[in-house]
């Protein structure tokens, strides 16, 4: 008899969290969506102008290539970073739609 009162009592803990748990288990819905990236809401960073600070924030790059970036301006197209060797491709895929190279002024 004993261990019957022992199922029972299991059996009515299960079925109590199972009824206060059903409203949590019934929700349903679209899973939620990952924050955008947010460099792809930003606006482009000018790597003309940029401080080390904002081109630290691209994807890849660091204290070194930031340096690098800097040291090889002025740049007339954004591409120059890989033609020059500033940085490798690999990393220029990562950034380039996040930079732009806006003509220095004459």
């Amino acid at each position: 008899m004993n261990s019957f009162r022992r199922l029972l009592a299991v059996a009515t803990f299960a079925l109590a969290a199972t009824v206060a748990l059903a409203p949590t288990l019934a929700q349903t819905g679209p899973p939620a969506k990952p924050a955008a990236a947010p460099a792809a809401s930003a606006a482009p960073v000018d790597i003309n102008t940029a401080t080390p600070d904002q081109l630290k924030a691209l994807p890849g790059i660091g204290d070194a290539y930031a340096r690098r970036i800097i040291a090889g301006r002025p740049y007339t197209a954004k591409n120059q970073l890989v033609s020059r060797g500033v940085i490798p491709q690999a990393t220029y895929d990562k950034v380039s739609g996040s930079i732009i190279a806006k003509h220095p002024a004459k």
